[in-house]
């Protein structure tokens, strides 16, 4: 069982905005709480992860 804090970076690839969000890895799933960008996109994005 695998649990922490990781750093995630969200980037909206409809219109570039940019979130840096702290997640918890919780085995296989990482939460942060993200629902949408401010564009209102809540599927077309970059995620990238960092632990």
């Amino acid at each position: 069982m695998i649990r922490g804090r990781v750093k995630v970076t969200i980037r909206c690839r409809r219109c570039g905005e940019r979130f840096i969000l702290r997640g918890r890895r919780d085995r296989d799933k990482i939460e942060t709480g993200f629902k949408q960008c401010v564009c209102e996109n809540a599927n077309d994005l970059d995620i990238e992860t960092e632990e």
